[in-house]
C-alpha cells in the first residue's frame, strides 16, 4: 500500500508538472526554431483582433467537436473490454493527445488512452485502439489520393513540371497501394485472428488481440462514418482559417489541399514536438501554392491549426495527467 501510494504521488506531484513544463518549453522552442515565425504570429495576432474573430473561435470550437467525435469512435470500439462513459473517454483521449506529442507519429496515444482501463483490459484495449486509428488512417488515404488528382488536374501547371509533380506522383503510387492493402487488411481482422489461432507458437499472444473476433462490419462502418464525419471537421477548420488569413481558395481547393496535407503527415515520420509543425509548414507551401501565393497566410494557417487542434488539446492532456483520478486505483 505505502509502495502504490509513492508512486501515485511521483505521478501525480512530479511526473505531471514535468510534462506539462516540458511541454509548454518544447513548444517555445519549436516556435524559435522556424523561419518566419514571428511574421506568422504577428499575423495571428492581428487576424484575432480583427473583424474575423469569429471565425478563429470557430476554429476553436471545432476542435472540441473535432476530439470530441474521436473520443465518441474510441468509446465505442473499447466497450468490447470495458465500459466507459463519453467524459471518461474523452479525458482518455486528451490524455493520449498529451503523450503522443512526444512520440514519434503519434504511438505515445495508446499508452495515455489505456491509463483509464482497468489493468486487465489495457492490452487487449491497444489493439482495439490501433483499429481506431486505422479506420480514420483509411480515411486520410483515399481522401489524399483524391486530393492528388484534384492537385493534378486542377493545380498550376508550371509547378506541377516542377519537383512538386514529382513527388506528388510517389506519393500517389505509394498511397494507392498501401490504402488497399489497408482496406482489406481493415475488413479482414476476423479472419486474420482465426488464422493466427492455427499457429501454436503464437497462442499467447493471440489471447490479446482474440477481442478483434468481434468487431462486425456493423461496428467498422460505424468507426468509419464518425472518422469521415471528424476528417470534415479537419477541413472545416483549414477553411474558416485560410479565409482569416487571406489564403484565397474555393471550398473544393481547401479539401483537396488538405486531403494531401494530411496524407504526407501521416506517411512522414514526424514527433509533434521537435518536426511536426515544420513539416506542416513545408507541406503547407509546396501544397497550397498551387492555388495561392501568400506563403505568410498559409504559414499562419499551418501554425493556428497546429496550436488549435494540437497544442491545446496537449496542454488540456498535460492537465489531466495533474488529476488524482487517473492513477487511482481500479477495482
Amino acid at each position: 500500500m505505502t509502495t502504490n501510494k509513492n508512486i501515485k504521488i511521483l505521478l501525480n506531484y512530479v511526473i505531471g508538472p514535468l510534462v506539462f513544463c516540458l511541454l509548454a518549453w518544447s513548444i517555445y522552442r519549436q516556435l524559435l526554431r522556424q523561419n518566419n515565425w514571428q511574421a506568422s504570429l504577428k499575423h495571428a495576432w492581428e487576424a484575432m483582433m480583427g473583424a474575423e474573430a469569429w471565425k478563429m473561435v470557430l476554429a476553436v470550437v471545432l476542435m472540441f467537436a473535432n476530439w470530441g467525435l474521436e473520443a465518441r469512435k474510441w468509446q465505442v470500439i473499447i466497450k468490447r473490454v470495458q465500459h466507459l462513459s463519453f467524459i471518461q473517454s474523452c479525458k482518455a483521449v486528451f490524455t493520449g493527445t498529451t503523450l503522443a506529442f512526444f512520440t514519434p507519429n503519434r504511438i505515445g496515444e495508446y499508452m495515455g488512452r489505456i491509463l483509464y482501463l482497468d489493468e486487465g483490459a489495457r492490452i487487449k484495449a491497444i489493439s482495439l485502439t490501433i483499429v481506431c486509428s486505422m479506420g480514420q488512417l483509411l480515411i486520410t488515404w483515399w481522401a489524399g489520393i483524391g486530393g492528388i488528382l484534384y492537385l493534378k488536374a486542377y493545380g498550376n501547371t508550371e509547378l506541377l513540371h516542377t519537383f512538386a509533380g514529382l513527388w506528388l506522383n510517389l506519393v500517389l503510387y505509394f498511397a494507392v497501394g498501401a490504402a488497399v492493402v489497408l482496406t482489406l487488411f481493415y475488413f479482414r481482422l476476423a479472419g486474420l485472428v482465426r488464422w493466427i489461432e492455427k499457429i501454436p507458437k503464437l497462442q499467447k499472444p493471440v489471447s490479446y488481440i482474440r477481442v478483434l473476433d468481434n468487431l462486425n462490419a456493423t461496428i467498422l462502418f460505424r468507426i468509419l462514418s464518425l472518422s469521415i464525419l471528424r476528417y470534415s471537421v479537419f477541413i472545416g477548420q483549414y477553411f474558416l482559417l485560410f479565409d482569416v488569413f487571406d489564403v484565397h481558395v474555393t471550398a473544393a481547393q481547401v479539401a483537396g489541399s488538405v486531403s494531401v496535407i494530411f496524407l504526407v503527415l501521416s506517411i512522414v515520420p514526424t514527433i509533434a514536438v521537435i518536426t511536426e509543425l515544420g513539416v506542416r509548414w513545408k507541406i503547407g507551401i509546396e501544397v497550397v501554392q498551387l492555388f495561392d501565393s501568400n506563403i505568410t497566410g498559409i504559414l499562419a494557417t499551418s501554425l493556428a491549426i497546429w496550436i488549435i487542434n494540437l497544442v491545446i488539446p496537449a496542454l488540456i492532456g498535460s492537465l489531466l495527467i495533474l488529476g488524482i483520478k487517473v492513477f487511482n486505483n481500479r477495482k
